[in-house]
C-alpha cells in the first residue's frame, strides 16, 4: 500500500494520503487457496504459487540447512523481546485501543476494549518449543511455536510531501528513501527479503552496515533466519521488539505495522538513523523499504 501511495505522491497525483492494511486471519479457511483457475495446474511455476506456506518454510529449512534448534532459538528470542517491549510500554505509542463486542461459545456477548497485542507469550521456553510437533510435514522442523501465529490486525501510515506536512504542522518522524520488490521461486518464497533488501539499499546508496534497525517479517523462523544470515545482519539489529512469531502476521496489516514499529523505535533512540522494513510475499516475492529518521 505505502509504495503505491509514495509513488502517487512522487508523481504529483496527490500531496498526502493514508496507506492502510487490515487482515482477519481467524476468518481464513485453512487449505483453501481461493477461487483459482484450473489452468494454474498446467504450469509448474504457477502450481508452486499455491503450495501451502508451511511447506515453503520446510523447503527453505531443508535447502539451506536451517535446523529446528536454530528456528526454536529464534522464536524464543522473538517472544522474549516482544514481552519485554510490551512490559516496558514500548508499544503504547503505536496502538489505538479498539472497543468491540465478542460472543463466546455459549452465545453470551460482552463488550471489551483491546489495548495490546494478545499473542505474546512471556512464558515461552526453549524446552517447551522443542516439545511441539511439526505442523506441516512429518519429521519437519516448522512448528506452531516457530511460525507466525494466527491473528487479526489493522495498521495505517500517513504519508505526505514534506512541504505539505510542514504546512499542516504534522510531525515528520520518517522519510521514505527507497523501495524495492523482487521475484523469487514461489516454493521458497520466504527468502524474498534476502534479495529485496540489497535492492532497496542499493537504490538508497547504503550498505547493510549503514542500517541501525531492521524489521524483517517473521512469517516463519526458517526464512527469517536464512535471510538474516544470508545478508550478514547482526541479530541485535533485527526486530529488537520482537516480530511476527510473537506479534502475529495479519497479512494485509504487516507492512504498515512494521513501518509503525520501526519509526517508533528509531524515534525512541533519538539520533538520525536508517531503518529497513522487509517481508516475504506468497507466490514468490520479496519487498523492502528504506526509511531515514531525521533525529530529534
Amino acid at each position: 500500500c505505502s509504495s503505491d501511495l509514495a509513488g502517487g505522491i512522487r508523481n504529483g497525483s496527490y500531496d498526502i494520503g493514508l496507506a492502510c492494511g487490515v487482515e482477519s486471519m481467524t476468518l481464513r479457511e485453512v487449505g483453501n487457496p481461493g477461487n483459482v483457475s484450473s489452468r494454474m495446474m498446467d504450469n509448474e511455476k504457477a502450481r508452486d504459487c499455491i503450495i501451502p506456506m508451511g511447506i515453503t518454510s520446510e523447503n527453505v529449512a531443508e535447502r539451506f540447512g536451517v535446523t529446528r534448534e536454530r528456528q526454536d532459538a529464534f522464536a524464543f528470542s522473538s517472544q522474549q523481546r516482544a514481552a519485554r517491549a510490551q512490559r516496558t510500554g514500548k508499544f503504547k505509542a503505536e496502538i489505538v485501543p479498539v472497543t468491540t463486542t465478542v460472543t463466546d461459545d455459549k452465545g453470551a456477548t460482552r463488550t471489551i476494549t483491546v489495548t495490546q497485542d494478545e499473542g505474546i507469550r512471556p512464558s515461552t521456553t526453549l524446552e517447551g518449543l522443542a516439545k511441539l510437533r511439526p505442523a506441516f510435514k512429518e519429521n519437519g522442523s516448522t512448528t506452531a511455536g516457530n511460525s507466525s501465529q494466527v491473528s487479526d490486525g489493522a495498521a495505517a501510515v500517513l504519508m505526505a510531501k514534506r512541504k505539505k506536512a510542514v504546512q499542516m504542522g504534522l510531525p515528520i518522524i520518517g522519510v521514505l528513501r527507497s523501495f524495492a520488490v523482487v521475484g523469487v521461486p514461489p516454493d521458497i518464497m520466504g527468502i524474498g527479503p534476502a534479495y529485496a533488501i540489497p535492492a532497496a539499499l542499493k537504490k538508497a546508496g547504503l550498505t547493510v552496515d549503514d542500517v541501525d534497525v531492521y524489521e524483517i517479517n517473521e512469517a516463519f523462523s526458517s526464512q527469517a533466519v536464512y535471510c538474516i544470515e544470508k545478508l550478514g545482519i547482526p541479530e541485535d539489529k533485527v526486530n529488537p521488539n520482537g516480530g511476527a512469531v510473537a506479534l502475529g502476521h495479519p497479512l494485509g496489516c504487516t507492512g504498515a505495522r512494521q513501518v509503525v514499529t520501526l519509526l517508533n523505535e528509531l524515534q525512541r533512540r533519538g539520533k538520525r538513523a536508517y531503518g529497513v522494513v522487509s517481508m516475504c510475499i506468497g507466490t514468490g516475492m520479496g519487498a523492502a523499504a528504506v526509511f531515514e529518521y531525521p533525529g530529534n
